[in-house]
């Protein structure tokens, strides 16, 4: 029970003091000349006063409160090596069994994983914990924080100010002290880098409680695949140079040796991702003559920012004698032999619009056409009615790779081009805008150049269920016919046009390699902790999805279809880290969280990390590991006051004075017969003594 006295005036504080003033100033007016009466004239003066301030004596009925313990308790993955969650179960138990004992004292549980958001880096984020765990719990009301960990703590926080904690801090450590790691760190890695350019990444092996200045063999590995290995000593930074291999996400793992004993190999490999970026993609355009549909082409690659156009029209064939002087012709030579032998590899691309032999281009060039398009070259071939007469291209040195053969045919009635059952599943034409119907809607086209014999895939047909665009693969090249010129009839929207650009643009990135139109690649990302798998094929069911996770265990995971060539799996993570994907012979990459968590950068248990947030707050930092499995808990005192909080092998804990209010009793003083009575024996003592 708490006594106290509490005011509630009559009048405003002002008032009651300027009244009392008056009245105090004529009293002690009063003692001054030795009045009679001047005394029981101050006593009335201050029992007037004290009534009109009406004075109430309060009797508060309070409730103890417990002070509060945190107990943190670290299940971050480094805590899950070389038997700390062991440690941890065995230490977490004892010390309940403690604090169960102590009178007074409330145990609050607080449990501290690595961050929640993957896509952060990942790390043992003990104080937030403690901090949310805590946001209920009033300062004065905190005894102390214990923690369970391996003191690999990745936010300790500058100073016990800035952490808001006035308890002490103790830290119970896992782990053993002789324990010894060999890691692998990257300095500097670039994100970006042109294709076929060099790059450089610094790295550097690292050892704890491992003699320095080892030499150690480094492997380096790019998208799955062996690189090389080169001998680096310990400590000391290496740089890995190497020539970015393709556009998109390229992964470039470094794996260190492993040393016998260690306590864990998770971090001896360690890898970046850079963004390979392609240099604009180089298109030569040969048109074999003027006609309708020629800017189409041009107008499509010209609006591609990544596509460099070179594009020649032959406007007069060689034959031709008209009598224009030669340096009419043409405003600049057509340089066959700077194009199509010189320079013939530097280009992505090589497209023939509606060309025929006219003595242009010697035959013999076309034989190193060939040759370009089997060594990984691409050529399109876009037929008009050329294609099929004498003066036909197929009639060149690179007919063995082109992959229809002219039937001589030519139709020439309105047809709808139909998206083949091959097609549906084709990246080049599946999901066409409007090809879901029958008919499409899109317009028509009006010209069809046949062919007898065909090769690759035929994911277009024209009328009758003849072949429209077939496409090939010779040798390391690429290549696509499209048997009619009449595709300009969707440019320029005639009954409505059709999705030329969309048909058109992938045809050509198909052609250039795009690995997003392969027909058969296995591609994946990460949202989160969940990995979206898609898998593209012109088959039927792929097969299991094959996943090695980073601690190497594998797992198989059946696709389910999507829509027409396309099949998907959804797989969730279970820790930050490279994942490898494999379905038959195609392989991806992926990683889930930061490339390199700095959960496992350091890993050997330490002391001396909250060494300093220990010392500020009088807390005690002590291993539990007592050797042969056995662990040995300090013992846990309260104390009192400034009182010590640690010492050799105790740690203390605050007893806090919060108490919580049950109810108030109020006594009046002056209201009331009482204080009547008070003030009318001052009122009358001072008119008695007066009046003798």
């Amino acid at each position: 029970m708490n006594w106290h006295i509490s005011f509630d005036p009559v009048f405003s504080y002002w008032l009651i003091a300027a009244l009392g003033a008056i009245a105090g100033i004529i009293a002690t007016f009063g003692l001054y000349r030795s009045l009679r009466g001047s005394w029981f004239r101050l006593a009335a003066v201050l029992a007037l006063v004290l009534a009109l301030l009406n004075p109430t004596l309060l009797q508060e009925d309070r409730e103890k409160l417990k002070s509060v313990v945190a107990l943190v308790i670290d299940e971050s993955d480094s805590q899950k090596l070389a038997g700390r969650n062991k440690q941890t179960l065995d230490t977490a138990i004892a010390v309940k069994q403690l604090l169960e004992r102590l009178n007074g004292f409330e145990t609050r549980i607080i449990t501290a994983k690595n961050n929640e958001n993957i896509d952060e880096e990942a790390s043992t984020a003990l104080f937030t914990a403690l901090r949310k765990g805590l946001q209920d719990v009033p300062p004065e009301r905190l005894a102390g924080a214990i923690f369970i960990t391996d003191g690999q703590v990745h936010d300790i926080p500058k100073s016990a100010k800035q952490a808001g904690i006035s308890a002490p801090v103790h830290a119970l450590i896992t782990g053993t002290a002789d324990e010894f790691d060999r890691r692998i760190v990257i300095e500097r890695a670039p994100r970006f880098g042109i294709v076929g350019e060099n790059q450089t990444i610094r790295f550097r092996v690292e050892d704890s409680n491992i003699p320095k200045g080892q030499t150690v063999e480094v492997r380096t590995i790019i998208d799955g695949d062996f690189h090389s290995s080169v001998i680096v000593r310990e400590g000391t930074p290496h740089n890995f140079t190497f020539k970015v291999p393709h556009g998109g996400k390229t992964i470039i793992e470094f794996e260190a040796e492993t040393v016998d004993g260690e306590i864990t190999t998770q971090n001896n490999r360690s890898f970046t991702v850079l963004d390979g970026i392609r240099e604009n993609l180089r298109v030569l355009l040969v048109s074999g003559a003027p006609h309708s549909g020629e800017r189409t082409w041009r107008n499509l690659l010209k609006s591609d920012a990544s596509v460099d156009l070179v594009h020649f029209t032959i406007l007069r064939p060689p034959e031709k004698q008209d009598g224009t002087p030669i340096n009419e012709l043409s405003l600049i030579a057509f340089p066959t032999r700077e194009l199509f032998v010189e320079k013939i590899d530097s280009f992505d691309l090589i497209i023939f619009d509606r060309y025929q032999l006219r003595g242009v281009l010697p035959v013999l060039y076309f034989d190193n056409i060939a040759r370009y398009v089997r060594d990984g070259g691409a050529v399109l071939i876009a037929a008009g009615p050329e294609f099929a007469a004498n003066q036909s291209i197929f009639r060149t040195p690179i007919s063995p790779i082109l992959p229809a053969t002219p039937s001589g045919e030519i139709t020439e009635k309105p047809f709808y081009p139909i998206v083949s059952d091959a097609g549906k599943k084709h990246p080049v034409t599946r999901g066409l805008n409007g090809g879901h119907t029958s008919p499409p809607k899109w317009s028509r086209w009006y010209r069809h150049i046949g062919s007898s014999e065909t090769t690759g895939d035929v994911i277009m047909n024209g009328p009758d269920d003849k072949p429209l665009l077939i496409l090939d693969r010779p040798g390391d090249g690429r290549i696509a016919v499209l048997m009619s010129d009449h595709v300009w009839l969707w440019a320029r929207g005639f009954e409505g046009g059709g999705p030329h650009v969309a048909l058109l643009r992938r045809l050509a990135h198909w052609l250039m390699k795009e690995p997003q139109l392969d027909e058969e690649a296995l591609t994946t990302k990460s949202i989160g902790q969940r990995l979206e798998v898609t898998r593209q094929t012109m088959g039927e069911d792929p097969g299991p999805l094959s996943i090695l996770s980073p601690t190497g265990k594998l797992k198989k995971v059946p696709f389910k279809k999507s829509s027409d060539g396309i099949w998907k799996a959804v797989v969730n993570a279970e820790i930050p880290g490279l994942y490898q994907l494999a379905n038959g012979e195609l392989r991806a990459l992926t990683h889930v969280g930061p490339a390199n968590p700095r959960e496992f950068q350091n890993v050997t248990s330490s002391t001396r990390k909250l060494a300093a947030i220990a010392k500020a707050t009088n807390g005690l930092i002590k291993r539990v590991d007592a050797g042969n499995g056995r662990i040995e808990i300090p013992r846990i005192l309260p104390v009192r006051g400034n009182s010590a909080t640690a010492g050799n092998d105790w740690i203390g804990l605050k007893t806090t004075d919060a108490s919580i209010l049950k109810g108030i009793t109020q006594l009046p003083l002056f209201s009331g017969l009482l204080g009547l009575a008070l003030l009318l024996a001052g009122l009358s003592a001072m008119w008695a003594r007066e009046g003798r």
